[in-house]
């Protein structure tokens, strides 16, 4: 989860021939008896029947055991404790003690009917100084943990990166080197775990681990470099991206599943015209350029180049064919809009701020705006055409209290509800979305916010660590049992 602005059931109107297109509409359910008190199950709320439902967790927001079995030290460590930088001066150092208590943890993923789970590895369990010597206790934990999660029927999809960077690596993403460190530690762990995890996400929110952490100085670690050095940061992390697609396909079995979780600022246009709907993709595609749209098309837009004159990354030869390694899938976390309306500037669009009125959840980033669910889909499908879409986090904070031994968080039912109305219209058009991984499973260490916002559909209560679920996991278990919304 990061802090970023990042984030119509059905078009009305549409004719036959463009129903036929998108495939037979649903049969209606059947009215329930008078009396039963039953409601209509497979309605025109129902999901695609293979739809993968599942939640999302990172490795320094919930694992604690900083400490443990040869753990090297990383640049969250550091920042949560250096005074100031984390609200309540609060670390990570025991998180919700997932480390200790995994098999409990998948136990609530059970108890919710999900099939799929997307963690992260903490990588300076593996390489405590990011390279060099191997670690095999740190291996060895997460074979554990990949095999409790298969022996309870729940399939684990793996972020080799949310942003836990180890300390060691000299420069952190400063330096090119920490790309090919990255890959090296890529290439180990799919050769080991890919013999049971099918599905590898290399980087998780590269705006977050680059543009907040090193150009805003908000995150780990903190820094606020000049526009060259910032974008240079920028490379090395979509570099790091595409040498690592790259380690995982020359390591892992055959028919292994390479794709990423990022953060793509997303645009929803004002009005449902074919003018503003090309407004957002272009704001999509220009947006991002330094990011997704690097990935997907294989280079930088020229425009982003220009823009950025003598700041511009520094391009060494093979690095664009490295980034643009084609992808299985891609993920994508999808929170808030940005709004955008067609414009006769050279762009083509113009992007509408925020009001201080607009309305948004616990955090003050997350504003409202659920259509950017079907919208997010439709653009990177539009723009790309991706074999497969996940969404690899959506989800919100709230300001959890428990009463009585309860957590009644009908806002957030609000806010789920909402956009799983949207996703459910992406995948009702026929667009390749495949599964849902919601953020997230348990209230945790929420980076700079500390413990102050929860995301989770669990409350933690943090000086026990234990774990309790809330009104919203008892709706999202029943949205699975039905594969529809409720």
């Amino acid at each position: 989860m990061g802090e970023w602005n990042r984030r119509e059931l059905g078009l009305m109107g549409l004719s036959a021939a463009a129903l036929g297109a998108m495939g037979s509409a649903p049969a209606r359910a059947a009215a329930p008896a008078a009396g039963s008190g039953a409601l209509p199950i497979g309605n025109a709320g129902s999901f695609p029947p293979d739809f993968l439902w599942g939640c999302a967790t990172a490795s320094y927001q919930i694992e604690g055991a900083v400490k443990e079995d040869g753990r090297g030290p990383t640049i969250w460590d550091t920042f949560s404790h250096t005074p100031g930088k984390v609200f309540n001066d609060d670390n990570g150092d025991v998180a919700c003690d997932s480390y200790h208590r995994y098999k409990e943890d998948t136990q609530l993923l059970k108890a919710l009917g999900v099939k799929t789970y997307r963690m992260s590895l903490a990588w300076s369990r593996i390489f405590p100084e990011g390279k060099g010597k191997l670690n095999p206790k740190g291996l060895d934990h997460y074979d554990r943990v990949v095999d409790d999660l298969l022996a309870n029927g729940i399939t684990p999809y793996i972020t080799l990166f949310h942003w836990d960077l180890p300390q060691a690596l000299p420069g952190g993403w400063q330096n090119r080197d920490t790309a090919y460190a990255f890959a090296d530690y890529a290439g180990v762990v799919a050769k080991r775990l890919s013999d049971r995890v099918n599905h590898f996400m290399t980087v998780n929110e590269l705006r977050c681990f680059t543009d907040i952490s090193y150009m805003e100085g908000r995150h780990a670690p903190g820094l606020k470099l000049p526009p060259a050095e910032g974008n240079q940061v920028r490379h090395h992390g979509v570099l790091a991206h595409g040498l690592g697609v790259q380690a995982i396909r020359a390591n892992a079995k055959p028919g292994t599943q390479v794709g990423l979780a990022d953060n793509t600022s997303f645009f929803v246009p004002v009005i449902e015209t074919e003018e503003h709907i090309e407004a957002a993709r272009k704001a999509t595609r220009e947006e991002n350029a330094m990011f997704l749209t690097a990935i997907m098309e294989g280079r930088y837009l020229d425009s982003y180049m220009q823009a950025q004159g003598a700041a511009a990354p520094k391009v060494q030869a093979g690095d664009m064919k490295a980034i643009g390694s084609p992808l299985d899938f891609v993920a994508i976390n999808v929170y808030c809009p940005s709004y955008v309306r067609a414009d006769a500037s050279a762009p083509g669009y113009k992007i509408l701020p925020h009001l201080p009125e607009s309305p948004h959840m616990a955090s003050p980033w997350l504003y409202v705006g659920p259509e950017v669910a079907y919208w997010s889909v439709r653009c990177v499908h539009d723009l790309w055409k991706p074999k497969a879409l996940y969404i690899s986090e959506n989800g919100c904070s709230a300001d959890d209290v428990m009463t009585d031994g309860r957590v009644d968080d009908a806002d957030r039912i609000m806010y789920l509800r909402n956009c799983l109305g949207h996703f459910q219209r992406a995948t009702r058009e026929g667009l390749p979305l495949k599964g849902y991984f919601l953020w997230s499973l348990m209230d945790n260490f929420e980076w700079a916010d500390g413990y102050s916002k929860r995301f989770g559909v669990h409350y933690v209560d943090f000086a026990t660590q234990k774990r309790t679920p809330k009104l919203s996991a008892e709706w999202y278990r029943e949205l699975i049992r039905r594969n529809a919304l409720v």
